[in-house]
């Protein structure tokens, strides 16, 4: 009987009445919420004598409506947000050769706050493992951009520099990390051309890729960075025109090394053409020019070095015009 586990004797009229019927109700209750019975026993004598029994059922109703504690992640489950991060770093060390062993400081040993002792890495706060920073500069790391740094996602700094990483930018970089700020993979081995996915990337303030083997036009779509304040793509085997966007925000630095681009600020101009005092000269076959002497025809007082480029012009234009009558005579023959 309920009344002798409170050690309530059964002369004791009203009170023992109620837990008897307290007791039956107790075993009405189904089995998933029995267990909610131990809590109802926090409840004092004082109450369950003093107060009527409709009281007392009312407060077992309430009791049983109340709705159950979210569960909590076990520590090490995968709904703790460090882990992560810490199932980043395994993949970078992983995935990358370390032939100078500077990530032998990153052990398994992933709780809070252990990360954030690794070489090369910082966190946000000191007692929890989330990564503001991943900079391995100079570290001698060779192979491909890793795909674990997708695990990395609250990093607002990557800085791979100075390696001998090889391939090409993931397309999905900026869908890893997509709060980076400062992205630095210059002086690497990379190649291919620059991603446009790039422009997703839409926190960046600095972006280094110099010093690489990216091929191919900048993409439009970089002029997107709104908040990009250093750009630097010196150094590659970049060809075609600047985005007048980017020309106009940065300097001629930004771009140097790219003997292929064109356009603002590293030429006037893209393409070729006749343009100032400059004149092209076609020479056909068969036709016939004054010899030319390696002057230039706008320096002062050469007058005859123009008066020859001038008549070279003249022969030039008289050739291409027998040429052009041949090629009709010939289609009349025909």
């Amino acid at each position: 009987m309920a009344a002798r586990r409170f050690g309530v004797g059964s002369d004791q009229g009203e009170g023992s009445a109620v837990f008897q019927k307290t007791g039956e109700l107790r075993s009405t209750l189904p089995v998933m919420e029995v267990e909610l019975w131990p809590a109802c026993q926090l409840l004092t004598w004082h109450f369950f004598y003093r107060n009527p029994p409709h009281l007392l059922l009312l407060a077992l109703a309430l009791a049983l409506t109340l709705p159950p504690a979210a569960p909590q992640p076990a520590p090490g489950s995968a709904a703790e947000p460090q882990e992560d991060d810490a199932r980043c770093l395994k993949g970078v060390k992983a995935d990358l050769r370390d032939p100078e062993g500077r990530l032998t400081s990153w052990t398994s040993n992933t709780s809070a706050g252990a990360v954030c002792d690794f070489s090369g890495i910082s966190c946000w706060n000191p007692q929890e493992s989330r990564i503001l920073a991943v900079s391995l500069s100079g570290f001698g790391l060779q192979g491909k951009i890793p795909p674990a740094l997708q695990y990395c996602r609250s990093a607002n700094m990557l800085d791979l520099s100075s390696n001998a990483l090889e391939g090409q930018i993931p397309p999905a970089l900026c869908d890893w990390i997509p709060f980076v700020v400062n992205l630095d993979l210059s002086g690497n081995r990379l190649t291919g051309p620059l991603p446009s996915e790039l422009a997703n990337c839409r926190f960046l303030n600095s972006l280094k890729l110099s010093d690489n083997a990216f091929s191919g036009q900048i993409p439009a779509s970089l002029a997107r960075l709104d908040r990009l304040k250093a750009l630097d793509l010196s150094g590659n085997r970049l060809e075609g025109q600047i985005p007048s966007q980017l020309g106009s925000a940065f300097s001629k630095d930004s771009f140097s090394g790219n003997s292929g681009l064109c356009g603002h600020p590293v030429s006037s101009r893209c393409g070729s053409g006749l343009g100032g005092t400059g004149l092209g000269i076609v020479m056909l076959p068969g036709s016939s020019a004054p010899p030319l002497r390696c002057s230039s025809p706008s320096s002062s007082g050469d007058a005859p070095g123009r008066a020859r480029l001038a008549a070279a012009a003249r022969a030039a234009e008289e050739a291409s015009r027998r040429s052009l009558r041949l090629i009709q005579i010939g289609r009349r023959r025909a």
